[in-house]
């Protein structure tokens, strides 16, 4: 494995997260707390999840992953790993997660206390906002649309203060973004250095082979102010392991369980990931290993979040942090993404 350091702390992370968001509703406990034990005997020592998992999110499921982590936790593995989880941010279609959803200090605070229950712990290594509170374009959407209309008030200084307690509390230790935007990271940025306050460290994105608008404009800020990124979806729900080239169907996969999750299903993305195979193919090298292998290698990556249902996709998952693409691959990537760039945002 390799390690990396959350930036501007000597947190030692692995460069392969567990992301864990199908513990609960594709994985039972019991699967889940064996991912668990493969992946921190691989090396592996950061996990990923959120208040509002098992995805897709439900009433009858919320929670469920946190509390199988903290089962696993309560058999005395808590030293052994990072922690990081988030909280939701407002949506109307989950009011089943908390009466005040949303940034506030009284929902910062509920969410917290909730999420520590859950995960049988009593501090959060990484504490991440998953979601903006404005109306941004993110989860799919391309470009920015302003709604003149819309009756948000800027929240960054309340959001930042009361971050900046839990720390002092002990409750967490740093705090993340997610899903967010350039205009969001810099008045967050901007907030807490005019408070003298601890700033946010990572940033949660979108980022695969399939989804670069991460290089649009945050790419710039991350290594600049040194925001690591946390790559999610970096295989685009499965789609880059190339397991539904040439129509072939999988009943228990992700996009075909849940049609309502379509982000990564298009006549563009075939388009592309056959390609992307071929290149694969060509330098004998698995679609999957390549697909990852191109994250790990990114200056402002400081973690890959990977998932899976199954131990042999974790294995093959985790083992692609030995591979160093060489340059041949990367042209050839390159060439690609030029013709058909960010085919499923």
């Amino acid at each position: 494995m390799k390690y990396t350091n959350l930036p501007n702390t000597n947190i030692k992370v692995s460069k392969i997260c567990l992301g864990t968001m199908t513990f609960g509703e594709q994985n039972t406990e019991k699967e889940g707390h064996q991912q668990l034990d493969f992946a921190l005997d691989k090396g592996v020592n950061f996990i990923d999840t959120a208040e509002m998992y098992s995805v897709p999110g439900r009433k009858e499921t919320q929670g469920s992953t946190e509390k199988i982590i903290g089962t696993w936790i309560a058999k005395g593995n808590r030293d052994k790993i990072v922690l990081a989880t988030k909280i939701s941010g407002p949506s109307p279609g989950m009011p089943y997660i908390r009466d005040n959803m949303g940034f506030s200090k009284a929902a910062i605070n509920d969410a917290i206390e909730k999420s520590l229950k859950r995960l049988q712990t009593d501090y959060i290594d990484l504490y991440q906002l998953h979601w903006p509170e404005r109306k941004t374009n993110c989860f799919g959407v391309r470009n920015y649309q302003h709604f003149e209309e819309e009756q948000w008030q800027e929240n960054f200084n309340e959001v930042v203060t009361t971050l900046n307690h839990l720390i002092k509390q002990g409750k967490i230790r740093h705090y993340g973004l997610s899903n967010e935007t350039p205009y969001g990271i810099l008045r967050y940025l901007e907030e807490a250095k005019s408070k003298n306050l601890s700033q946010p460290i990572t940033i949660q994105n979108p980022y695969s082979l399939l989804n670069r608008t991460f290089e649009i404009g945050n790419a710039e800020i991350s290594i600049k102010k040194k925001i690591g990124l946390l790559a999610y979806s970096p295989l685009a729900f499965g789609i880059l392991s190339g397991k539904f080239l040439n129509g072939k169907k999988h009943p228990n996969s992700r996009v075909e369980l849940y049609p309502q999750m379509a982000r990564y299903k298009s006549v563009e993305v075939d388009d592309t990931v056959q390609k992307y195979a071929k290149i694969a193919q060509k330098y004998n090298v698995s679609l999957t290993q390549m697909s990852l292998a191109f994250i790990n290698q990114q200056p402002f990556l400081t973690s890959n979040i990977i998932g899976a249902t199954n131990l042999k996709q974790l294995k093959e998952n985790i083992e692609s942090i030995a591979i160093t693409l060489p340059n041949e691959v990367i042209k050839g990537i390159e060439m690609i993404f030029k013709s058909q760039p960010n085919p499923a945002p």
